[in-house]
């Protein structure tokens, strides 16, 4: 795969950071960006724990468990926030960051080997998973659930991961 054009920040906790290709996420990342013709984004990909990734579940989402992934969304809200006077540079910036995605790198692995996946390609899912959220999809419905997991399948093509992408998560 060639060079990311977006500009995807990939930070891993320093007890994931032998374990993880932070390069392979940026690269996974801006594959389903421009699969879905984004250009000139950026967003941020962190690898962290299950503590920390538990603790984000139980103050955003109410649910007091630990979870894969979880994506934050810079542009929500963003028609009906008031609008910060900002210089245009910076406002410009702001309009072009997604969003946070935050993966659980111990639940990632027991999900990879509960599915007899490697953790990359695991990793590789959780990542188009999160972006694909940042963008606007969702699995609330079994519909929304075919046209995301057809999304995420498309995007993996190329790394190896397509099939795995279209399996049905525990949520």
């Amino acid at each position: 795969m060639s060079e990311p054009d977006e500009i995807v920040d990939v930070q891993v906790d320093e007890a994931f950071v032998q374990a993880v290709d932070a390069h392979d996420l940026a690269v996974v990342a801006a594959a389903a960006l421009h699969h879905e013709g984004i250009a000139g984004a950026t967003l941020t990909v962190v690898v962290t724990d299950d503590d920390a990734l538990q603790t984000l579940n139980r103050e955003y989402r109410q649910v007091d468990a630990p979870t894969d992934v979880l994506s934050f969304s810079a542009q929500e809200g963003a028609d009906t926030d008031p609008q910060l006077v900002l210089p245009p540079e910076l406002a410009a910036e702001m309009g072009q960051y997604l969003g946070d995605i935050v993966i659980a790198y111990p639940y990632a692995a027991r999900q990879a080997a509960r599915f007899a996946n490697s953790v990359a390609a695991e990793l590789r899912l959780l990542t188009v998973h999160g972006v694909l959220h940042l963008l606007g999809y969702d699995h609330a419905t079994s519909e929304d659930e075919a046209v995301m997991w057809a999304v995420q399948a498309r995007v993996l093509v190329p790394f190896g991961d397509a099939a795995m992408a279209r399996r049905i998560y525990d949520e």
